[in-house]
């Protein structure tokens, strides 16, 4: 059995469930209740072990749009230039080869998020360019293709092999979301202020916790934010990464959170009940549960 820090140090480089359509993720119809328990990551601890499959499909073919937002790079100066000047951004890489089938399928929906995202630089490596692409893709590891590497400051902070579209917008939501109606928290102390500041509205706290790393965290993501601009007049909904330092790390054990994603549901400064797991409609039958309507599974 492995413990939660071999867990948090190796991370898995795709947890990607197999993929919904692009359009279901966004639907706003409430008739996909009835569906099998979702995917969770369990944290490992003494008294848990990981459970967690991964699959990915292959997406269908679709028709590039103009991707004059997709920069292609040719070289490794060329890649650390374009990383240094994104900054903080998010910078989302596809490593593909022109042999590849996978990489013409996935890329033209990489080209629809390049047009989508405009606070996110996308760049393309052809893997079989040249003798300079191949030591880019040596130099970071690549294998397999197509991959994604996902970059802020210079930094690799997540990566996928044989992803769909929907898993792949998922992705790019939840590593480079900053401006969503989603509250981003980053400490404990962050909770505590957050419903300090909604003990006297009486609004539902619905509070996200999951990891960096977390399959089924980046699949349920995007239901998320379509919930948050929808309910901004009664539900505040907020987001924890726990391993990204050591005070969410401590939020997580004091709250007993041991699989993920777990929704905490608060009103009133108190913890009134709890989700666990990534199903959409599941989810929005719990949040209107402690809203007060009767929703029968």
């Amino acid at each position: 059995m492995a413990t939660i820090t071999s867990f948090l140090s190796n991370p898995p480089s795709s947890l990607s469930p197999k993929p919904n359509t692009l359009s279901s993720v966004f639907s706003s119809s409430l008739s996909f209740f009835a569906k099998p328990r979702p995917m969770t990551t369990r944290l490992e601890t003494s008294r848990t072990a990981k459970k967690f499959k991964a699959r990915a499909t292959a997406a269908p073919t679709k028709k590039a749009g103009s991707d004059e937002r997709v920069k292609k790079v040719h070289s490794i100066e060329e890649f650390d230039n374009a990383l240094r000047t994104a900054k903080n951004r998010l910078v989302v890489v596809e490593f593909g080869a022109s042999d590849s089938d996978q990489s013409r399928q996935i890329y033209p929906f990489m080209v629809d998020l390049s047009r989508q995202c405009n606070d996110v630089e996308f760049i393309l490596v052809m893997s079989d360019e040249s003798e300079k692409t191949k030591e880019l893709c040596k130099r970071e590891r690549i294998d397999q293709v197509p991959h994604f590497s996902f970059y802020k400051s210079m930094e690799k902070i997540h990566e996928e092999e044989a992803i769909g579209p929907d898993m792949l917008m998922g992705d790019v939501l939840y590593y480079g979301d900053s401006h969503s109606a989603v509250v981003q928290l980053h400490s404990g102390e962050d909770v505590e202020r957050l419903i300090e500041d909604h003990k006297s509205d009486h609004k539902l706290v619905v509070l996200d916790v999951g990891l960096k790393h977390c399959g089924p965290c980046v699949k349920v993501y995007p239901t998320v934010i379509k919930l948050s601009r929808m309910m901004t007049d009664t539900v505040v909904f907020a987001r924890m990464n726990g391993d990204e330092n050591d005070s969410c790390m401590k939020f997580l054990r004091d709250m007993d959170v041991v699989e993920v994603p777990t929704f905490l549901f608060i009103r009133d400064g108190e913890i009134k009940g709890r989700y666990v797991g990534s199903g959409k409609g599941e989810l929005i039958g719990e949040i209107l549960r402690y809203q007060g309507v009767r929703v029968t599974y």
